[in-house]
């Protein structure tokens, strides 16, 4: 019998490359089950295919090649990412801040290090450096609350770039200065080969891409020649004996006015980097990591401790200080502290800059225990830095009680709804959902789109698609309501929708919740999730199981706190509005926090409106709702997205509320607007990719089922 274990490692390129690429598809999806940062993900990929761990894979010349690469590209999309013009703006408050948030961490972690874990000099600077730096990493959660022009967070930001740029001089200073005599000489060259450096790259690359960028428009030719600027000045750094990180990082910050952040040749960076190189070096540093060693004694902990904890300490001193100092409240300094305490990929790029020193013949100066405990690190920080902003992000929005305007004109009047269509039986019953919910006063436009799989039935579906968007069409228009139609080719549903929404400029989504047992097992369907997820404005989901005329009665739930999002009032009023056209006495269920705004709302703009209003202290009560509506009643949840002001806990179980109690009932689900559009750049610290459910739930789920109820 042939033993599995002779084939292993693989050698072959074309095996390795085959293998790597498994792992940079699957571990996202994994990672997101586990909620685990997808970069630590990647390591320990590494560590599991690595030498030290399953010996799967052999380290050959690609890992050198495509690492060395990822290493400079992280540095280069580091920069390139920077808001230039507010770090000009804000230049002495940043300068401030800047220096306290790189200078803390380091002379605390660089104390600890030598003090406690007796490090040398030199391996406690680079651990210094290391946690100087940080990764806005949390910024997506600012994104989402809408906080982005809160001074605190443009202070975090601005103070980031200063705190990584003046890290990676300090590094590239304690390199040279390892390699050679450090004496006053030594210093006033490398100060000298520095400035020298800065003042030629600022002097041909500016030349060099207005002139290319002008004269040649084609996209791989573009992408080709931001590449050799930014080997160029790595390999120019590296000749003067500066590291090429420094080289990498400097020409993204000049080559940053030239490539517009929303940019398809941004877009092109970003991609190929986050998708090959930036991985491909990642998996390569997990596998140097030696697992073994931390079961080899206590001393690893006492590394984490020390590094992690030192270094988020100087953070949090750093944050607060700031914060007293400029006058900002302690959520802002909350806020300060989550968006500067995270370290990600850079913290790996300059650990490996640190592999490359060598104390002795075949010793490097960065021990396997520093290698596991930055990884560690990294793990911990991210961590501690996604909870504290989204802490200090609801307290800045409870505590500056900005709510929206019932009086936003442009939210009621600039109406276009988008109404994916796929089975001719629902399709009426949602035309009638948005003709009820239309502003009378205006000729809302709807879009009725049908979005078909690129496969083998297309044509027959896109023909399928537009008979139901033509009969919906003449539908509409009975109404005297127009309709622009759209029948899509799409590899997937969810984008393909995002795309028409964007396209059309439409403001609200209205979509049928699937009732084909053979679309889904899932509650959600096969891609709402997906949909709701990546799209930040109104989403409205509804299962009807009869025709609106023949609804008696529509009875709502509200969370607390929901009036602080920004589309409160954009579906209060369309709820209002079908409650008019449809005659029904509505009857509102929610906290004292949120009903007497609802409540004076309806008395201001539709006087007319039969309602009640109920108190739900808790939305444990869904069960005791779930008793008192009947089959001709219509039950509308205002639910909430994960990371919003409004969301809580008890909205992750809202799919087995529904069908434990609310199988075979009428019902509409509301995702109020959010602040803008998704981000969509792909990182691994914010992917695009969103599990539905974590791993442990789903055990959690299993565990109740099988063995509880047992």
């Amino acid at each position: 019998m042939t033993n599995i274990a002779s084939y292993f490692p693989i050698t072959d390129p074309t095996l390795i490359f085959f293998v790597v690429m498994l792992i940079i598809l699957f571990v996202p999806i994994i990672m997101g089950k586990l909620r685990i940062p997808h970069i630590i993900g990647m390591v320990l990929a590494g560590v599991a295919v690595g030498k030290y761990g399953f010996n799967i894979l052999v380290r050959d010349d690609s890992f050198e090649l495509f690492g060395k690469v990822g290493l400079y590209y992280i540095m280069f999309l580091a920069s390139l990412e920077m808001d230039m013009e507010g770090v000009k703006r804000n230049s002495r408050r940043f300068g401030i801040f800047g220096v306290l948030t790189c200078g803390l961490p380091f002379l605390l972690t660089y104390v600890g290090c030598i003090s406690l874990l007796h490090y040398s000099q030199f391996a406690s600077l680079l651990l210094g450096c290391i946690m100087a730096s940080n990764t806005l990493i949390a910024y997506p959660i600012v994104g989402r609350y809408g906080l982005q022009k809160k001074p605190s967070v443009t202070l975090s930001v601005g103070s980031s770039m200063l705190a990584l740029l003046m890290a990676l001089v300090i590094l590239a200073a304690i390199v040279e200065s390892y390699k050679g005599n450090a004496g006053v000489l030594f210093w006033l060259m490398f100060v000298g080969k520095f400035v020298a450096y800065c003042l030629v790259l600022a002097f041909i690359i500016p030349r060099l891409a207005r002139w290319f960028l002008r004269r040649y428009s084609d996209a791989v030719m573009q992408f080709i020649f931001v590449m050799s600027m930014l080997f160029m000045s790595a390999a120019f750094g590296e000749a003067l004996g500066l590291e090429g990180i420094i080289g990498a990082f400097l020409s993204g910050l000049i080559l940053n006015r030239f490539i517009p952040h929303v940019s398809p040749l941004m877009n092109r960076i970003e991609f190929i980097g986050n998708a090959l190189f930036i991985p491909y070096f990642l998996i390569g540093v997990g596998m140097l990591i030696n697992v073994r060693v931390l079961f080899d004694g206590g001393d690893i902990i006492m590394v984490v401790l020390c590094i992690a904890g030192l270094g988020t300490l100087g953070k949090a001193i750093a944050a607060y200080v700031a914060a007293f100092i400029f006058k900002l409240p302690v959520s802002s300094g909350n806020m300060m502290f989550g968006l500067t305490s995270a370290h990600a990929a850079g913290a790996i790029a300059m650990l490996m800059i640190g592999m490359r020193i060598e104390v002795e013949p075949g010793v490097p100066l960065i021990t396997d225990d520093m290698l596991n405990a930055v990884v560690v690190m990294i793990l911990f920080t991210c961590i501690i830095s996604s909870m504290m902003t989204e802490r200090s992000a609801q307290q800045i929005t409870l505590r500056d009680k900005e709510m929206p305007d019932d009086n936003d004109q442009k939210a009621n009047t600039d109406e276009k709804i988008l109404i994916p269509m796929k089975y001719p039986e629902y399709a009426q019953r949602l035309v009638n959902v948005a003709m009820m919910m239309r502003n009378p006063k205006n000729t809302t436009t709807l879009v009725g789109l049908n979005v078909v799989y690129d496969d083998e039935d297309m044509r027959r579906n896109q023909e399928q698609g537009q008979q139901l968007l033509d009969r919906m069409t003449k539908y509409a228009a009975a109404a005297d309501m127009s309709m622009q139609t759209q029948v899509r080719v799409a590899a997937n549903i969810a984008n393909g929708i995002r795309h028409a929404f964007k396209e059309f400029r439409a403001t609200d989504v209205l979509i049928g919740m699937h009732m084909h047992p053979e679309v889904s097992q899932k509650f959600w369907g096969a891609f709402h999730q997906s949909l709701f997820n990546g799209l930040n404005s109104q989403i409205i989901m509804a299962r009807l199981n009869q025709p609106l005329s023949t609804i008696r009665r529509i009875k709502v739930t509200v969370p607390s706190r929901a009036q602080f999002e920004p589309g409160f009032y954009r579906w209060l009023e369309r709820l209002c509005r079908m409650a008019v056209n449809m005659e029904c006495h509505t009857e509102f269920y929610g906290r004292e926090d949120v009903l007497p705004l609802i409540e004076q709302y309806v008395h201001n703009k539709h006087q007319q409106m039969r309602v009640s209003f109920t108190t739900m202290v808790h939305w444990a009560e869904m069960p005791n709702i779930a008793a008192s509506i009947s089959n001709d009643q219509l039950f509308i949840i205002v639910t909430a997205r994960k990371g919003t002001v409004s969301f809580k806990n008890a909205l992750e179980r809202l799919p087995d509320e529904i069908q434990r109690h609310f199988s075979g009932k009428n019902i509409m689900i509301i995702f109020p607007d959010q602040h803008g559009d998704a981000m969509e750049e792909m990182t691994f610290a914010q992917p695009q990719h969103t599990e539905d459910q974590s791993a442990y739930e789903t055990l959690n789920k299993w565990i109740k089922k099988n063995l509880i109820r047992k």
